[in-house]
C-alpha cells in the first residue's frame, strides 16, 4: 500500500508512526435492530412510524425491548 503524507494524516487525525489503513478503511458492522429501554418508550415509537400490528420481544436479559412487526 502507498504511504500517507504526514500533513494529511494530521489532518485525518491518524498517528504518524502507524500506517493508517483501518482509519482508511473502516469495518462494516451489522445493522442492530432497535431496542427501547421501557415497553411505553417502545409503543410510542411504533405509534409514531405507523406500526399497527407488532409485539414486544424482551432482549438483552430482559432489561430492554424491541418491536417485532406481525403481518
Amino acid at each position: 500500500m502507498v504511504k500517507i503524507h504526514t500533513r494529511r494524516k494530521r489532518a485525518l487525525g491518524i498517528p504518524t508512526k502507524r500506517c493508517g489503513y483501518k482509519a482508511l478503511h473502516p469495518k462494516i458492522r451489522a445493522k442492530r435492530p432497535k431496542t427501547f429501554g421501557t415497553e411505553d418508550l417502545a409503543n410510542v415509537w411504533a405509534k409514531l412510524h405507523g406500526i399497527e400490528k407488532y409485539t414486544l420481544l424482551s432482549v438483552k436479559r430482559g432489561k430492554r425491548f424491541m418491536i417485532q412487526e406481525s403481518k
